[in-house]
């Protein structure tokens, strides 16, 4: 690479001295020269010449002197190093340049074997300068690329070491979170691409914001759909607290979110979430060239199916028993014992509530009438009829209520599909 240096000095002999002396470096290309007259032109070469490394400057020269420009090159967006020339003794200018950022300086008369030097040893440092600049730039855009993905906290523990996410994979109890917004593909195919495109990335910008906000990490968007881990890479022992409120979160801002754009004329649809907490194998499991940390085993499937099954409960957050062992203080409804698809065995499933919903008069008599449910009091029924009756807009205790009417008479629920 050429180094491009501009010598400033109204000198008019200087260029064919310059020129002279550096004839085998111009001619191999390792350095070129550009010349002004003064401080003044000096700043209209560098507005034209963009690639310029360095700059020699005299200090006393007409319209605009050394020091003055010295001062103006220290405005420039771009890095320059500048050498100072002055008078044999002149140690006050030349204290005063260095003061002002000057990387060196000459005394006159230059010879030409110290000028050489010094901008070779000049060269060297700018060039170290903008490799370090050049790896900044690498580290800031892989900080930004792995930030779509982890929270503050996990970025922070990668720049600490960098190998922190390499190795094998390890087998981790965490929590599990699926969502997917209800219904999205029919509203793609009506609505106009530009329109699809905003109001995704909108919704999408705020989802990951909110498991960033409870140190969670993306492993996956797909579609409309978010994946998060709590409790990898990153040991977390509330991981499933930070899960629950997490969705809880989710579901404050879907709410909000899709009432806004339906006032707008868009039919967007409820947020389902799924939580679960149990054992899985996570890494990066993208191999040498694509990376891709992310979670594999039967407790990230079940918190896919806890998603799916908001569906047909009328719920939009379904949390596992498991889940909720972990959770200190959880609040929240039982669902029911829900026998997932390809599932024999049946799980406790619950409604996490807000401390607001939680304390409402609804939450009490719908824990009295499943408690009649699980016990198989016939009872059942008029107690689900009455909390409908009396409040109205209940999906949960109406699904209760169809399956009663429907000849089920336990909390055992069994699903045919996803």
């Amino acid at each position: 690479m050429t180094a491009r240096i501009l010598v400033v000095d109204d000198e008019p002999d200087l260029e064919l001295l310059v020129t002279q002396n550096f004839r085998r470096q111009i001619r191999k290309g390792e350095m070129s020269f550009v010349f002004a007259r003064d401080g003044q032109h000096a700043l209209e070469v560098l507005a034209e010449e963009d690639d310029v490394l360095m700059v020699i400057s005299d200090i006393n020269m007409p319209r605009m002197d050394g020091l003055t420009l010295l001062g103006q090159l220290n405005e420039l967006p771009d890095h320059l190093a500048a050498v100072i020339v002055s008078a044999y003794g002149d140690m006050t200018n030349i204290r005063t340049a260095m003061n002002r950022g000057a990387f060196d300086f000459l005394t006159k008369p230059i010879k030409f074997d110290d000028l050489e030097a010094t901008i070779n040893k000049t060269i060297e440092h700018m060039t170290m300068l903008n490799e370090m600049e050049a790896a900044k730039n690498s580290a800031e855009k892989d900080r930004e690329t792995l930030s779509r993905f982890f929270s503050p906290n996990v970025i922070q523990a990668l720049e600490e070491n960098p190998d922190f996410l390499d190795g094998d994979g390890e087998r981790r109890v965490a929590t599990f979170l699926f969502t997917d917004l209800a219904n999205f593909t029919p509203f793609v195919e009506k609505t106009e691409p530009s329109q699809v495109f905003g109001i995704l990335n909108e919704y999408l910008g705020a989802l990951t914001d909110i498991v960033f906000r409870h140190d969670g990490t993306v492993t996956k968007i797909v579609g409309d759909a978010v994946h998060a881990i709590f409790g990898a890479p990153l040991e977390q022992p509330d991981h499933a607290a930070r899960a629950v409120q997490c969705a809880l979160a989710i579901d404050e801002f879907s709410t909000e979110f899709i009432t806004a754009k339906n006032r707008e004329g868009f039919a967007l649809h409820p947020t389902r979430v799924g939580v679960n907490s149990g054992s899985a194998i996570v890494g990066n499991f993208g191999g040498d060239s694509f990376f891709d940390y992310t979670a594999h085993g039967d407790a990230v499937n079940t918190a896919a199916r806890l998603e799916s099954v908001n569906k047909h409960l009328g719920t939009t957050i379904c949390v596992s028993q498991s889940a909720v062992d972990l959770t200190d203080g959880f609040k929240g409804r039982p669902v029911g014992e829900l026998i997932l698809k390809g599932k024999t065995e049946a799980m406790m499933a619950w409604q996490p509530l807000t401390e607001t919903q939680f304390n409402h008069p609804s939450t009490a008599a719908y824990q009295a009438a499943y408690e009649m449910l699980r016990s198989e009091d016939p009872g059942a029924y008029q107690s689900f009829a009455a909390l409908v009756g009396e409040y109205g807009e209940d999906p949960l205790a109406s699904f209760h209520l169809k399956r009663l009417l429907g000849g089920e008479s336990t909390v055992s629920v069994m699903f045919e599909e996803k």
